[in-house]
């Protein structure tokens, strides 16, 4: 039996396994949402815009000629003067209509995809969410025009060949050598990507040093340490074409939903695939689902959460009918960037299916509303000592649960890191609130900055989401050094935002009471 087949078809069977939570999407590939695109017709008039407008425009434009020429010479009499006025409003239809096109193109949205993939399962989360109605200073400026966006994409995959040859030793340091990244920027990449599965990775400064290309150079490394390119046959310009619609997929104005927090999740999954409780049982096929669902888990976030799609009827919670949204959506967009791409093409139709299903589970898990749910079956599995990872379901359980750590792991990290990470989330948090109080809808929890402060948020983070979680994974690790190492920090973030909430809420009482005594006369 080739070594592919065996990776994928041994004892895959969740439904045999006993396990509770973490079961494949009941979607199936066939269904009707994996369709063929359909786009609606762009008409104006009862014409079709896209396809009669151009010749309308030369039609004008002749009239106009004809009339500039007739008796009238130069001059500028009532046909001309009409025909110009039409010329005129056709003139800014047709811009209105390409600017329009230029933006949706900006944000991926026309590309259709291949295999029947549908337009509102590709890139499709942002359009209805104008977070640019708040015109805050720090939003301006941030969108890129489609030109700029396409020029991007090209230099950066010179720029992501380049730098994965020189990192595997394959490119000579000869004058006539392209050089996008200055050598001491890619020689200080290049030590960074050395320590990957260290924890103390500064995901921040390897996002400069690779000039904001941290998701696809870190996968690529990772690809290439873990042996994945060899084993599955991969092809680098087709791996490279993924990881670059996966990266251009997140949106950078997103304070923390973005490409640099993919990176810093898919890091923290490869120290937690590096445990020796784990390094020791998972295959190739086990290290790519998980490599591959970290790397995409966020892709297209909108920089919202999913009670706001719901309470302003966004498309995509009525798509999956208000039931992990946002993480059906990471699923499904991943799914239509692997075939876009065809980075799968070359294996059997049903492994690279098997495949799309395993990530789609994986990547439902990080869902935050079932937090409890696998928490407890986690707890149960560790209290009777029955996970057995020689089992590809409970290897799958535990890649789930891996996840769900690496998602969360911010308050893990050194006092510097965490504390970024920390004003990032609420940061993003704060839009939202905001946007909630322009649109007259009610402030999510967590979202209001008047009343909602950093250390605060932290704090019941922490407390009700993080900790438990990660105790638990202590245990599963009996412990190891790295778990040690996450709980040592996890307290002490802890301790010190504890701290900080107090100076902050000294501060509104001393506040408090200088209007208080401003008001006595």
């Amino acid at each position: 039996m080739p070594v592919l087949d065996k990776l994928w078809a041994p004892d895959f069977r969740m439904q045999d396994s006993g396990l509770t939570v973490g079961v494949y999407p009941d979607e199936p590939p066939g269904s009707r949402l994996w369709g063929p695109p359909r786009t609606p017709p762009v008409s104006c008039g009862g014409l079709s815009l896209a396809l009669e407008l151009p010749a309308l425009i030369r039609q004008l434009r002749a009239a106009w000629r004809a009339r500039r020429r007739g008796p009238q010479g130069p001059g500028r009499g009532e046909g001309s003067v009409w025909a110009e006025t039409v010329l005129d409003e056709a003139e800014e239809v047709k811009q209105d209509l390409e600017n329009s096109s230029a933006h949706l193109e900006a944000d991926g949205r026309l590309n259709a995809g291949h295999a029947g993939v549908s337009l509102a399962e590709r890139r499709g989360s942002y359009p209805l969410i104008n977070l640019r109605i708040l015109k805050t200073s720090a939003q301006r400026g941030e969108v890129e025009s489609g030109t700029r966006r396409k020029l991007k994409r090209l230099l950066s995959f010179q720029r992501y060949f380049h730098a994965s040859r020189l990192l595997r030793g394959l490119v000579s340091h000869t004058p006539g050598s392209l050089h996008l990244l200055d050598d001491d920027y890619l020689g200080q990449a290049a030590h960074m990507l050395s320590k990957a599965d260290t924890w103390n990775f500064d995901i921040f400064l390897f996002d400069r040093l690779t000039n904001g290309n941290s998701l696809v150079t870190l996968m690529c490394h990772l690809f290439n340490v873990c042996g994945l390119i060899h084993h599955f046959q991969l092809d680098m310009v087709k791996l490279h074409r993924f990881l670059g619609l996966v990266q251009d997929d997140y949106h950078s104005h997103n304070p923390y939903h973005n490409a640099v927090h993919a990176a810093d999740v898919t890091q923290a999954m490869y120290c937690y695939m590096k445990e020796p409780k784990l390094a020791e049982q998972l295959t190739p096929l086990d290290v790519l689902l998980g490599l591959m669902a970290a790397a995409a888990h966020d892709v297209d976030h909108p920089g919202v959460n999913q009670p706001f799609l719901i309470k302003t009827r966004h498309h995509l919670a009525s798509l999956y009918q208000n039931t992990s949204v946002l993480e059906s959506h990471h699923w499904r967009s991943t799914v239509g960037m692997l075939r876009e791409s065809g980075l799968l093409s070359h294996l059997p139709a049903d492994m690279s299916q098997d495949i799309e299903q395993q990530l789609g589970s994986i990547i439902l898990a990080t869902d935050i509303s079932r937090q409890n749910e696998f928490l407890l079956s986690f707890r149960e599995h560790l209290d009777s000592r029955d996970l057995d990872l020689q089992l590809a379901s409970h290897r799958h359980f535990i890649l789930q649960i891996a996840l769900k750590c690496a998602d969360v792991c911010n308050p893990c990290r050194d006092w510097e890191l965490s504390r970024q990470w920390s004003e990032r989330v609420c940061e993003e948090f704060y839009r939202q609130g905001d946007l909630e109080r322009k649109l007259n809808l009610e402030i999510s929890p967590l979202c209001d900055k008047q009343t909602d402060s950093v250390p605060a948020v932290q704090i019941g983070f922490i407390s009700y989401i993080v900790e438990p979680l990660f105790d638990e994974w202590q245990r599963f690790t009996e412990p190891s050094p790295l778990s040690q190492l996450m709980m040592s920090n996890l307290h002490k973030n802890k301790a010190r935002w504890g701290r900080l909430r107090c100076v902050h809420a000294q501060q509104e009482e001393d506040e408090d009471g200088a209007g208080d005594g401003e008001d006595i006369p």
